[in-house]
């Protein structure tokens, strides 16, 4: 059960995202590396680069799981393809991917009620801006991933039909 290749767009899409991960991984290194060369010379550090660093890490591991989704790449059983016949694996692929779809489109619904609850209630968050303002990560990662899931369900009910006809 193979995924066919993003498109065009889709790959100017992955891109942006690819130099905005890495964006996010210089600054992490390039900040842990400065905090530990502060607190062995000076005995000191920045107080705000530890939080910085742990927001950094939440941003990119859902951005890198949103690359993993746009490049197929993850987590998968690729027992299926053993154990049903070849005919009936796109008719799985496509379950997998509606439901995939699905599942990300209630996690994007529930992280928007978070979201919400955050700018309703939360308190002010690291660097002076609202706490609110970190928590983004969770609606945006979690819509593009759903997005990406509905395309790939497009793309299969292309190709079933193709093989129909």
């Amino acid at each position: 059960m193979s995924q066919e290749p993003p498109s065009n767009k889709e790959g100017v899409l992955a891109r942006i995202e690819e130099t905005v991960l890495c964006l996010l991984l210089l600054t992490m290194i390039l900040l842990s590396c400065l905090q530990i060369l502060l607190r062995s010379v000076f005995a000191s550090g920045l107080l705000w680069a530890d939080p910085l660093i742990q927001q950094l890490v939440l941003w990119s591991g859902l951005l890198g799981a949103a690359m993993a989704t746009a490049k197929g790449k993850h987590i998968s059983l690729d027992v299926i393809n053993y154990l049903i016949p070849e005919k009936i694996q796109p008719w799985i692929l496509l379950l997998v991917h509606v439901f995939s779809a699905l599942t990300a489109t209630l996690l994007t619904y529930a992280s928007y009620l978070f979201l919400q609850s955050e700018m309703k209630y939360g308190n002010p968050g690291l660097l002076g801006l609202p706490s609110w303002t970190w928590n983004l990560i969770f609606p945006l990662t979690f819509a593009l991933i759903a997005g990406r899931y509905y395309m790939a369900v497009w793309r299969c009910l292309g190709q079933l039909w193709q093989q129909r006809g």
